[in-house]
């Protein structure tokens, strides 16, 4: 394979531009001078091999991305979703959607080394052109797909969109504007961010509404969705989000459905784990209520202390609670959490990858084992 010199610098600069990280920050962290680090830019010399392996190491990229012509990372995509919202995504913000993408193209590493889960691979075929009806009919269709009678709700939605092949991750984003985020990764393939500064309920919305993204849209690189946007492509997946979580015969089996209190609203938004506004609009939708009552199922507030997370179980200790919350919020599920210990007791892994993978140093990695009940073996 030749080495292309003018393409490495090219990425490198771009890379950098992506983040808005100046020369003199770079070197801060990778210990490459600037000077160095200036001519690998312009092209003025090679770079060495262990200057690749810092850099993409820095950049949280597969190495061979920078050294060849294939598409490895999302470099494009990024570029691109930055050039056109450049203003919504602060330089802490680019740095976490590039954190995300990388815990996506660890995932699918392990998911293929490993040996895969169940899993049902789903695609649906727009016919027409009325969006609304699309959302109706894909989620009508994928609660089928995933065995799901017309009547029964999911209990986690998380675990719906990986049995699908997809990659779902949360990650407090600083800007509250922005809900969720879809792109197609290129050897990832499709992953989803759901934004947790969200409420628990709206971010298992957002989930559902990024899936839509995710199977109807994927002829987009990436998408991203802003709270209260209302262009077609959002309604769809709104649509879409609303009849998988809140499948109409369920909502019209709800006992006495015209007529609602401040209690029974709050008890049926938490029985479907959505918020008082996403039920109300449903429950509209499906001609069960009036304009009045929409309204007034909407002022309801669900009370946060009765939301469950799915992945804060509550027979998890207040301490215990809190340090899986915090790892939550930096992008770190359960299912990647345990995939990764497994791929590590398999030896598919050592613990300096298993580390890396889970973003933590080495003396974090001891506390993260305690705290999901794995051990570490000495030595590796």
């Amino acid at each position: 394979m030749t080495f292309d010199l003018s393409l490495f610098s090219s990425k490198l600069k771009k890379y950098r531009e992506q983040f808005e990280a100046s020369l003199d920050e770079v070197s801060a962290v990778t210990g490459i001078s600037t000077q160095a680090l200036a001519a690998l830019e312009n092209a003025e010399r090679r770079p060495t091999g262990d200057e690749v392996l810092i850099l993409a190491d820095y950049y949280l990229c597969d190495y061979q991305f920078f050294i060849s012509n294939e598409k490895l990372a999302p470099f494009e995509q990024t570029e691109t979703l930055y050039r056109r919202h450049g203003n919504d995504f602060s330089k802490d913000d680019r740095w976490i959607v590039q954190e995300f993408l990388f815990l996506c193209e660890c995932e699918e590493f392990l998911l293929n080394s490993l040996p895969r889960r169940d899993y049902k691979p789903f695609r649906f075929s727009k016919v027409g052109s009325y969006f609304k009806v699309h959302g109706e009919e894909a989620a009508k269709s994928l609660r089928e797909h995933l065995g799901y009678s017309s009547i029964q709700v999911g209990s986690d939605i998380y675990d719906d969109v990986r049995r699908l092949g997809f990659h779902i991750f949360r990650r407090q984003l600083g800007n509250s504007n922005i809900s969720g985020l879809y792109i197609k990764h290129p050897t990832a393939g499709k992953c989803i961010l759901v934004n947790y500064s969200e409420d628990v309920y709206r971010q298992r919305f957002t989930a559902a509404h990024e899936s839509a993204h995710a199977i109807l849209d994927d002829d987009e690189d990436f998408i991203v969705s802003f709270v209260r946007d209302s262009n077609l492509v959002e309604v769809r997946a709104n649509t879409f989000a609303s009849r998988y979580l809140m499948p109409p015969d369920f909502l019209r089996n709800i006992p006495d459905s015209s007529n609602w209190t401040t209690d029974k609203a709050i008890d049926w938004a938490n029985r479907l784990k959505v918020n008082s506004e996403a039920l109300a609009i449903a429950l509209r939708n499906a001609n069960l209520i009036s304009q009045s009552t929409e309204a007034q199922i909407k002022a309801v507030k669900v009370p946060s202390d009765r939301k469950i997370d799915p992945e804060l179980p509550v027979s998890l200790s207040p301490g215990s609670r809190q340090r899986r919350e915090q790892s939550l919020k930096r992008g770190l599920s359960s299912f990647y959490v345990n995939l990764c210990f497994d791929a590590y007791e398999q030896n598919v892994i050592s613990a300096g990858r298993l580390a890396e993978m889970l973003l933590v140093s080495e003396r974090e990695l001891s506390e993260m084992a305690d705290l999901y009940g794995k051990v570490l073996r000495y030595g590796n």
